[in-house]
């Protein structure tokens, strides 16, 4: 695996003991032996969840401890379907690494790129923001050749994020949203207040999430 220069060699060891750790357990551990992807999915919804509440949780403690646990158990989870999977000769975490590093380097040009030193470095929060997403539309549409303005979206989104994405997409190529916010119907109002979130530069589910963990 290609380690960039800025990562500490404790950090590149801990992480292949990690994976030591995981094959060892894969090979001896009966529970650890007959997980699969698929098994595994209800662990990885579950810790990305609490990782989600450790890091509101350190927003109002300033204790970040438990946050480090938390990200220890997702790595868990991203090991460990790595670990199947080089098991079953499809990939492995170097693959894993190395394909979210060229996707970094795509989708960031104005730090990558070979002209990135003649001004672009100066870009704001909002202009990097627009590069990407460009880059990740193009992207899209190489794979997906086509098909719909969700396609690509995980169904398993929360149903306020999926909103958000799906109105992101179609203001992206300039489509109306055709909401009409008096709609009696429910779905109809969800989707008008998150694209009243969405003018307003709120995120929809985290809004919810904190105005409902006031009322505890």
């Amino acid at each position: 695996m290609t380690v960039g220069p800025d990562a500490g060699p404790d950090a590149v060891s801990a992480v292949a003991e990690f994976v030591a750790v995981m094959r060892r357990l894969r090979a001896e551990c009966p529970w650890k032996q007959a997980q699969t992807h698929r098994s595994l999915v209800r662990y990885l919804l579950e810790e990305t969840y609490e990782t989600v509440d450790a890091i509101d949780a350190g927003e109002v403690s300033g204790d970040w401890s438990h946050l480090a646990e938390e990200l220890g158990d997702v790595l868990l989870q991203v090991v460990f379907h790595a670990v199947i999977a080089e098991e079953r000769g499809d990939f492995d975490l170097a693959d894993v690494a190395e394909g979210i590093t060229a996707k970094m380097r795509r989708r960031n040009p104005h730090v990558f790129a070979a002209d990135s030193t003649s001004g672009e470095t100066a870009l704001d929060a909002d202009a990097v923001n627009e590069i990407w997403q460009h880059v990740k539309a193009t992207e899209r549409l190489d794979k997906l050749d086509g098909r719909g303005i969700d396609a690509g979206l995980p169904s398993a989104l929360p149903a306020l994020l999926y909103a958000d994405k799906v109105l992101e997409r179609l203001a992206r190529e300039g489509e109306p949203a055709d909401v009409d916010p008096a709609a009696e119907d429910i779905g109809e109002r969800l989707l008008a207040l998150v694209a009243e979130s969405r003018a307003a530069g709120v995120d929809p589910e985290q809004a919810l999430r904190d105005v409902v963990r006031k009322r505890l």
